[in-house]
Parts: structure tokens; sequence; C-alpha cells
């Protein structure tokens, strides 16, 4: 069981904040309007898995201390924090080394302001 099952980072600016998760994760995010005004930009997923998306709506504003997500690095999260800075973000907490049975961590602000966590076991 995962501890988390869905996550949603706020956007003031829904296409630039798309385009950025999309660079930096090199994928493309599926964009959803059909929740009565609310736009959503789905990262990709697999059937029950942890599933998020990037949104679009008066309720959620982007804040650097708002809900901290630790988002999945992959193999090595430093293939993705190094495309950061060219998405126009801004590394916050270098690759970080915890311990051998957790991993590394990282930090970054996104392009609307909210500060995102890394995490991979390499």
């Amino acid at each position: 069981m995962n501890a988390i099952n869905w996550f949603e980072i706020p956007a003031s600016d829904f296409e630039r904040a798309t385009r950025f998760y999309g660079q930096i994760f090199a994928t493309t995010l599926h964009v959803d309007s059909s929740f009565d005004g609310i736009r959503m930009a789905v990262f990709p997923h697999e059937g029950a898995s942890v599933g998020g998306a990037v949104i679009e709506m008066s309720q959620a504003r982007p804040h650097s201390d708002g809900v901290r997500v630790y988002l999945n690095g992959g193999e090595n999260l430093s293939a993705v924090l190094d495309r950061v800075e060219a998405a126009g973000g801004k590394v916050t907490l270098p690759k970080t080394f915890l311990r051998e049975e957790i991993g590394h961590i990282a930090m970054f602000a996104d392009t609307e302001g909210n500060l995102i966590g890394l995490h991979s076991l390499r």
C-alpha cells in the first residue's frame, strides 16, 4: 500500500507549469478539462499506481510552504534535477544522500513557486 495515492501541484500559469514538468521528466502530461472548470495535466501512471496532476483552479494556489510531495526521481534523480534550471525552475537542495535504505532526495522550486521534492535510491 502506498502512503500517497494522488497529488496535485497548483499552477498559476497552467501551460508554463505543464511544459516545465513535461520537460524535466522528459514526458507528456495528459491535459484533462472535464472536471467542471478545473484544468489538470496528469502525470503518466499505470492502473492503480500513485497518480497526480498539475492543476489550475481558484481554490489551489502555488506556494513554497504548502504540502510537500516527493516525486519519483527514477533510477537516479540527477537526470531530472539536471533539467530543472533549463526548464525555468531552481534547485533549492542538491542531491543529498540520506542513508542506504532510503537513498537520495533533492528539492526544487518549480516555475509556479511550489517547492517539490525528488526521491530515488541512487
